[in-house]
């Protein structure tokens, strides 16, 4: 789900296995796009993981959105979605 936050910043809320939710920021460094809402949700190596439509980097949800290459990060925030609103939490 993609969210607009009160700063104008967007940001994609989307589903952890073993937590409420998480929420990360919605632009992918690697092609520039703020594309993460429409990623893939799912499991690398144990790991909870979204991965950017668009050239498949794998972000890791439990250690701040690290990339599975090492390359770069995007911030990840506790969220959960009650009666069809996101609400996000801190760092």
């Amino acid at each position: 789900m993609a969210v607009l936050l009160p700063d104008g910043a967007q940001a994609a809320a989307v589903p952890h296995p073993r937590r409420r939710g998480a929420r990360v920021v919605q632009y992918v460094p690697f092609s520039g796009a703020a594309v993460l809402s429409r990623g893939i949700v799912g499991d690398r190596d144990g790991a909870p993981v979204v991965m950017s439509p668009i050239y498949k980097q794998a972000f890791d949800l439990r250690t701040a959105g690290a990339s599975t290459t090492k390359r770069c990060s995007v911030p990840v925030f506790s969220a959960r979605v009650r009666d069809g609103m996101a609400l996000v939490g801190s760092p």
